[in-house]
């Protein structure tokens, strides 16, 4: 593209805009006169059209800046260049949240070449190459996010230098800001069940190998993949342990003792074992992304043992194990994804939630035969909402539909593919319980990173389950998502519930914490005093607008209709913050 020049800009820029701003913990307030900021050379200035409210944005909203990713930035891009973005706001710097967004380039800098003033756009939200301690950075969390009316941008930041691949993905005109916006969560949702499992030792990765008395190392040169060795192997073991790797430049180091290891530091854990204590403890050993394998060699536990399933979710460690004495057998087993499998008979535990729907949604439209759904929420409202939404898709599909509150009609039965919705680590040993044979427990809510959980390993391992979990998306997976807008399979404006300006942002967020919408809030800021509004509202406050749903749906009509107001509406006053 064309290099552009500093006065480049589709309209004038305010001095001021309407923001909502995170202070600290729990701490959120309305300003009203935001600074607007001018682009550098290097920048980019947006104009949101719609945003987005996420269970994720909550826990930003309570944990501030012990958030992993409002941490600052280790590496893959220079402090001076952090210090030339002013919407980077790390740690205590009070932040704008809101990573569901849908907008369009108003201003660019003169160094600018990757991007264009006038294009509409669907906002990446994770920059995975840009580490803090614990995650990445992320908009909306440590570089400012949507809740406002204009954002600046850094092209060093959206960019992957390596790749050139843009996290602003320019989309068409036709689909609605709400739709452009919630490719977002439902890119994160197709993220849980489309990423490829490394199902091998790390190539060139870092391996612990861990034998007990009685036990011998078996399958690890099997369990590498074809030419591909670990760079370093660490021993721990009471006897020789025949290396496969010996002499084929891989450096192999003995220890004595499991617990004078460092933590975080390999790829692959091998345990040739059974011991409570040494999984205890190994669990604190992998890195992000490793695998822990535990070889039973006929052995068993016989006790729970402590697993952090907050960093199955948040860091993608996994558990693998056999009942037998070769560790490429568990490796072999590994799922290639966490696709749904023809026959599956699906739990989702908290189903009619924003996100819950969305999975449901998904589920039922994936083309996977034989199916069968079983979505439980305690909330019966909610699992009202969800049924009209989910039951004509089922209906045309084929799916066969259960929606449930365990409260007033309990469950029995084992399920092949177990959905964990609700971010209580108790419901993963439940799953492990109710699993069946090769059952798969997708761990899609954000337990928190450190939490451990006792699970009855044994049994999670005579089943050969895989448990998983995902953060976040790629873009690839948000382009999938927008061909199949294109292609009119997917309408991400079925989990809308509710709609509101700025003023209405706080109580969205509220009602978020409350539960007390069972879909997903969309934002327009450009609606500064429209307050929060379900659908089944909108006829007594904008009856024009309600006539433009689409079977009680929102729709690209009805949104413009909507924004009609937008160019009625009298200036704000610049009066400051207003909590």
């Amino acid at each position: 593209m064309d290099t552009m020049t500093p006065d480049q800009h589709e309209d004038v820029l305010p001095d001021t805009q309407c923001a909502v701003q995170l202070v600290g913990p729990g701490h959120l307030v309305l300003n009203r006169s935001k600074n607007v900021p001018q682009p550098g050379a290097h920048q980019i200035v947006v104009k949101v059209e719609a945003v987005g409210l996420c269970f994720s944005d909550l826990k930003l909203l309570n944990q501030f800046s012990a958030h992993p990713r409002k941490g600052e930035i280790l590496s893959g891009i220079t402090p001076e260049v952090l210090e030339q973005i002013p919407s980077y706001v790390p740690g205590e710097l009070p932040t704008v949240p809101g990573h569901e967004v849908s907008c369009r380039i108003v201003a660019v800098g003169s160094e600018v070449t990757h991007h264009r003033v006038g294009e509409r756009c669907l906002v990446q939200t994770d920059y995975r190459t840009l580490p803090t301690k614990g995650s990445n950075a992320a908009f909306g969390y440590n570089f400012e996010g949507g809740l406002q009316e204009y954002v600046l941008m850094d092209e060093r930041v959206v960019v992957d230098t390596a790749t050139g691949v843009r996290s602003l993905i320019a989309v068409s005109e036709e689909p609605s800001a709400s739709a452009v916006a919630l490719v977002e969560p439902w890119a994160c949702v197709e993220n849980s069940y489309s990423t490829t499992n490394r199902r091998t030792l790390a190539p060139g990765g870092r391996l612990l190998v861990v034998v007990d008395d009685g036990h011998v190392a078996m399958g690890l040169a099997e369990a590498a993949q074809h030419g591909q060795a670990p760079a370093f192997v660490t021993i721990v073991a009471p006897a020789e342990v025949d290396c496969a790797w010996a002499g084929a430049n891989v450096a192999v180091t003995r220890a004595n003792d499991v617990g004078e290891l460092p933590d975080a530091a390999f790829d692959d854990v091998v345990y040739f074992g059974a011991s409570k204590p040494t999984i205890d403890l190994l669990n604190d050993k992998l890195a992000m992304g490793a695998i822990i394998n535990v070889v039973l060699g006929g052995a068993t536990i016989g006790t729970p043992v402590s697993v952090g399933v907050g960093r199955v979710h948040y860091e993608a460690t996994r558990w693998i194990g056999t009942v037998g004495r070769s560790a490429a057998d568990s490796y072999a087993a590994i799922p290639p994804s966490g696709e749904l499998r023809p026959d599956d008979t699906l739990l989702a535990v908290g189903a009619a939630g924003p996100m819950g729907q969305m999975h449901i949604l998904r589920s039922l439209s994936a083309g996977v035969e034989g199916l069968t759904v079983v979505g439980t929420d305690l909330d019966d409202a909610r699992l009202r909402s969800l049924r009209v939404k989910a039951q004509p898709l089922a209906q045309a599909n084929g799916v066969r539909l259960r929606l449930v509150n365990p409260s007033s009609e309990p469950l029995a039965g084992t399920f092949s593919y177990q959905l964990i919705l609700v971010p209580m680590p108790s419901l993963v040993a439940d799953a492990i319980a109710n699993s069946k044979d090769r059952g798969l427990i997708n761990i899609f809510a954000g337990i928190t990173v450190a939490t451990r959980q006792d699970i009855d390993l044994d049994t999670y391992i005579a089943r050969h389950c895989y448990m998983f979990g995902s953060s976040g998306s790629v873009v690839s997976d948000m382009e999938v998502l927008l061909a199949r807008i294109a292609a009119g399979r997917l309408d991400t404006n079925l989990s809308v519930d509710a709609i509101s300006g700025m003023a209405g942002a706080p109580d969205g967020l509220a009602a978020l914490q409350d539960r007390t919408m069972a879909g997903k809030i969309v934002v327009y800021p450009s609606l500064h005093e429209v307050g929060l509004l379900s659908l089944a509202e909108l006829s007594g406050d904008f009856p024009t607008v309600a006539s433009k749903l689409d079977d009680g749906h929102w729709c690209v009509e009805a949104e413009r209709e909507l924004l009609k107001l937008a160019g009625s509406q009298p200036p704000l006053p610049a009066d400051g913050q207003h909590d």
